[in-house]
């Protein structure tokens, strides 16, 4: 017996009792900064299946390479994990992409002729879309219908700027919303008129803007998921692997298509209009629900408007125009957006606020407050949207509530060429305070609002390290106290923004068990000139374990 014994050993220890799982993917020679605080820095990582292996140095990675492994040797390029972002207009950022664009307008003659050239190309369909910016012309002027009626005569035209809190109507699109001079203003809204005549201009301002557009033509399923392919074709470029959309039902359908048709490339988490809040109850659903591709978020409600549009609400009066305030939104004047917030919030339904001026900010945070102190405790991470201009005593309350301040950073170096302007240097110091939100212990998350802004986060990244304006009259930077440094811009990026979205526990961090989402960087932004983030590229994205976007290609091998 005992020969058969010492056989019976050996062959034990001859076979694995657990063979070693060979990866998909390996990355090797990489310099990778994983935001995992027990383990910061790496060279080597292994995934499969979606998930991170293991992350460490390139000897331990050779066990997980296999026949059909693919190496990516990156010869000490800089990796993240992927970006995050906090807010964006997903399949409205598609159709901009795919339609008429009045941004590159420099001149009102330049956007008179953007828009005949659309009409041209096919009469009598409604021109839409735009973000255009009045601020990028001389003396920046508002735009008139005027301007456009003689080559858009038969033609209806609704062009919003880029913020969408104002909008440009020609003639016939007024004609046929009905708006005349002895139109009133809607509540939350503002039909501009001109002051000598009581005409209206054809600029239509928040809720005076959803007349008009309740008669254009809704797109198509097929054209809303051309869009949504553009715009997922536009986030691999930047390295952006979950977005954090404002989504209607028919958005999170071609959401659906596109994950089974396997061409879905950024995880979504869908944020339905506050105003469904009957219809989302009626079903049950509650914040989180889905998986690590398509999740529905919680509700999206609006406070106020935007600085460009003179339509956020402010304590004080605009320095341009002494008798607004601002436009509080028909929601926060008639009481139904604090009905809806509690309501949410007895759901478990996360909420998340657009405020932009200080006095919204504050009302929000006084709602918000509401909710702790008259329902049930739990875990809310309600978010206020921008938190662009707070009042100082307001600080404070974001981490004493738990609310997140979900920033656009990019904003503050647009914003910063004529701020001023609309509300005077002085209260310009209460801008974009991201600095004394962190002091101050607030969770903060970073995003773009794409389409107000551009969808690259290394310009948010940027944005908030260097707070330079885009007019470049700012070198140490607007309002500099405020900025921070870009270990935190990227935490801000990443983690918090996961944070958001209650999934902190699978994304945001390079580390075993984690979601495979990353991006491989043409410079090392760590020990970079933070000035040069602006020209950093992203040379490859991941998500789940696979490359959706390669700039060039990479070394591989065995």
């Amino acid at each position: 017996m005992k020969p058969f014994f010492m056989l019976a050993i050996c062959m034990a220890f001859s076979v694995p009792l657990f063979a070693q799982p060979k990866a998909e993917i390996v990355v090797l020679n990489a310099k990778i900064w994983t935001m995992d605080a027990d383990h910061p820095q790496a060279q080597a990582m292994a995934c499969a299946d979606g998930r991170i292996l293991e992350v460490g140095q390139d000897p331990q990675m050779q066990r997980y390479i296999g026949p059909s492994t693919r190496v990516l040797r990156l010869q000490g390029k800089r990796v993240l994990p992927g970006f995050i972002d906090n807010h964006v207009h997903f399949v409205s950022g598609g159709f901009q992409l795919l339609g008429l664009d009045l941004r590159p307008a420099r001149t009102p003659d330049e956007f008179i002729r953007l828009i005949r050239d659309r009409a041209e190309k096919n009469p009598g369909a409604w021109v839409t879309g735009g973000d255009w910016d009045h601020e990028n012309w001389p003396d920046a002027p508002l735009p008139r219908k005027e301007w456009i009626d003689a080559v858009t005569a038969q033609t209806p035209v609704f062009v919003a700027r880029f913020d969408g809190h104002m909008g440009l109507a020609n003639s016939l699109a007024l004609r046929l919303a009905g708006i005349t001079r002895n139109t009133a203003d809607p509540a939350g809204g503002e039909i501009v008129r001109d002051p000598s005549t009581g005409e209206p201009t054809g600029i239509l301002k928040d809720e005076a803007m959803t007349v008009v557009y309740q008669l254009v033509p809704d797109a198509t399923a097929q054209e809303r998921e051309q869009a949504a392919l553009a715009a997922l074709n536009e986030a691999k470029k930047y390295g952006v692997t979950s977005l954090q959309d404002l989504s209607s039902a028919e958005d999170v359908a071609v959401y659906q298509k596109l994950r089974q048709t396997g061409l879905l490339t950024a995880r979504i988490n869908c944020r339905l209009p506050i105003s469904e809040i009957d219809a989302v109850l009626r079903t049950g659903i509650s914040s989180g629900l889905g998986d690590e591709w398509i999740r529905i978020g919680g509700l999206k409600a609006f406070a106020d408007g935007s600085l460009g549009s003179s339509t956020a609400l402010f304590y004080q009066p605009y320095e341009q125009d002494p008798n607004t305030y601002g436009l509080a939104s028909d929601v926060l004047l008639d009481g139904r957006l604090e009905k809806w917030i509690l309501s949410a919030d007895r759901h478990r339904l996360q909420v998340s606020t657009h405020a932009i001026g200080d006095s919204a900010n504050g009302r929000v945070l006084d709602f918000y407050a509401q909710c702790a102190q008259n329902n049930e405790p739990s875990d809310r991470r309600h978010r206020i949207e921008h938190a662009q201009h707070l009042a100082p005593a307001d600080l404070s309350r974001f981490a004493e509530l738990g609310v997140i301040a979900a920033v656009h950073p990019y904003h503050l170096i647009d914003d910063g060429r004529w701020a001023a302007k609309r509300i005077g240097q002085a209260r310009c110091r209460q801008a974009y305070p991201i600095r004394s939100l962190l002091d101050h212990g607030a969770k903060v998350s970073f995003g773009t609002d794409w389409t107000v802004a551009p969808l690259n986060p290394l310009w948010g990244l940027y944005a908030a390290v260097t707070r330079r304006t885009l007019d470049g009259k700012n070198p140490d930077g607007w309002i500099p106290e405020q900025k921070i440094t870009l270990p935190e811009a990227i935490r801000c990026y990443t983690v918090n923004s996961a944070f958001c979205t209650y999934e902190e526990h699978i994304k945001g961090c390079l580390k075993p068990g984690y979601l495979a989402d990353w991006v491989v960087l043409s410079e090392d932004i760590i020990n970079l000139d933070p000035v040069r983030l602006w020209d950093v590229k992203v040379e490859m994205t991941v998500v789940g374990g696979k490359v959706v976007y390669a700039m060039q290609s990479e070394e591989t091998g065995r």
